[in-house]
């Protein structure tokens, strides 16, 4: 590359800002709709994975060439574009340091401290299945992230509750629901902040007039956790299960919640995620050949023998590398849709059905930000492209920012741990997958299995389509910002 060219590169001086395409706006949209569909095609066929899910992105970007009016050029820099937004990059190190962390935990012993706990107090099936929603929920509130809590609870619980007897697809799904919840909630949350920023409101306030609808969600959704979450095939009837269980007659393993605990203590004292993380890290690298958990050679090794570095630190990370391209390929083919006026053609589209009925703008925020949510399957970015046209039609009917902000972050929380091409989903299946190579009672999951037993997201998607159809929370702008029960003049 000539030296120009590669320091307008490295400087992100040359950004693409539009490209037109043939078929118009819906031509922008081929490259995800074609990534999608092969999402579907090889789930439907049982032969999905993470590295066959990274050529249909590559395949569909490759297509969106030829459909691209504009010079390749621009197109190919629109593509690198994407790929260099934050949101993307910010997931894929809080997928790291959260693999690190489960990674080591488990080298430690946790997993099989776990499977004592429930042996010993009973905590099994359906309940071990309900106890989790609740547990990932609270650790996703505290540490503020979604994805790299569905890492930590896959890599600890989800083995855990196999072997108790726990059914494997809904406590995987009982993970993705706990995940979303805490998502929605947690004040350090980027979709929290995102959508508390973008519709110009503090966010405390945001958070508080959430509780009310997800709540509403939880609920029914932890009583079918309870209810269905057992009969599962009890991972204690494999060899290497019956071997989990006789080996832990005690509970050493269980020393490391500590450095689990200290985690959630240090998020919710306000600490970043990754230096909580890091703190983490370093707290069970300590414990476990303190107290007789495993050596330093299960955390990190230089096998000098085989020539490779061994270890739980490296386990956490490589296991995430295919997963971080894919992320990177999705969030550029949704760039495109960006560049390409899809959005802006909505927008116009939605303006005349609207015709100034509150409803309606509140079905379309409704629905503007589930459609790009399907798309747009990493949430942040997902809720960064609605954000505009939730702000701009919520201010259009004095419809006040707490409200905006829910519309715009409860779907967005709820949906990417829905769809078999979500990024959430799409972690969960690279975790378990990454699971079934260490352990015999644990089979590799298929994406589209587990999305009619997110129980949480589903309700939480009906309860705002509930609350547009019906006004349920709806509160005006008042002229200071105050909210207001009735439209103000």
């Amino acid at each position: 590359m000539p030296d120009k060219e590669m320091e307008s590169f490295e400087t992100g001086s040359n950004v693409v800002k539009k490209l037109d395409f043939r078929l118009g706006a819906f031509g922008a949209t081929l490259p995800m709709l074609f990534f999608i569909a092969w999402a579907i095609i090889t789930c439907s066929l049982n032969v999905s994975s993470t590295p066959g899910l990274i050529i249909g992105a590559v395949l569909g970007i490759a297509l969106g060439l030829f459909l691209s009016k504009s010079a390749w050029k621009d197109y190919a820099q629109g593509v690198f574009n994407g790929m260099a937004q934050s949101v993307g990059v910010v997931a894929i190190i809080a997928w790291f340091w959260a693999g690190m962390f489960a990674e080591v935990l488990q080298a430690g012993g946790l997993v099989e401290g776990l499977v004592w706990l429930g042996a010993a107090t009973g905590v099994q099936g359906a309940f071990f299945t309900g106890i989790t929603f609740l547990l990932t929920a609270v650790f996703a509130s505290a540490v503020g992230t979604g994805y790299g809590t569905t890492v930590a609870f896959c890599t600890l619980m989800y083995p855990a509750g196999v072997i108790m007897g726990s059914d494997p697809i809904v406590l995987f799904a009982a993970i993705l629901s706990g995940a979303a919840l805490g998502d929605n909630l947690a004040p350090v949350s980027d979709t929290t902040i995102v959508s508390a920023v973008t519709q110009e409101t503090d966010v405390p306030g945001v958070v508080r007039s959430r509780f009310k609808y997800a709540i509403i969600a939880a609920v029914p959704a932890l009583i079918l956790f309870f209810i269905l979450g057992g009969a599962g095939p009890s991972g204690a009837e494999s060899a290497q299960g019956v071997q989990m269980m006789e080996q832990n007659t005690e509970a050493a393993g269980l020393i490391l919640l500590i450095p689990f605990a200290l985690v959630i203590y240090l998020a919710l004292s306000g600490q970043h995620l990754i230096t909580s993380l890091t703190w983490g890290i370093i707290a069970a690298t300590i414990f476990i050949p303190i107290f007789g958990l495993g050596s330093m050679q299960d955390v990190l090794w230089f096998n000098v023998e085989e020539g490779q570095i061994q270890g739980a630190i490296v386990d956490g990370v490589m296991g995430y590398v295919d997963m971080a391209i894919l992320i990177l390929l999705i969030v550029a083919a949704g760039h495109l849709i960006r560049l390409g006026g899809t959005m802006e053609a909505m927008r116009e589209f939605l303006a005349e059905k609207i015709a100034g009925v509150t409803k309606r703008a509140e079905l379309s925020i409704w629905a503007i930000v589930a459609f790009l949510n399907t798309f747009i399957t990493i949430n942040t970015a997902a809720e960064i492209a609605a954000a505009p046209f939730v702000s701009e039609i919520g201010k259009d009917y004095k419809i006040h920012p707490y409200r905006r902000a829910n519309f715009l972050d409860a779907q967005t929380s709820a949906l990417g741990y829905i769809f078999p091409w979500s990024g959430g989903v799409l972690l969960g299946v690279t975790t378990i997958a990454g699971l079934s190579e260490k352990y015999d009672f644990i089979q590799a999951i298929q994406p589209a299995q587990v999305v009619p037993y997110v129980f949480h997201g589903w309700f939480l998607v009906v309860v705002m389509l509930i609350a547009a159809i019906t006004g349920l929370g709806l509160r005006y702008e008042g002229p200071n910002g105050e909210e207001l029960k009735e439209k103000p003049e």
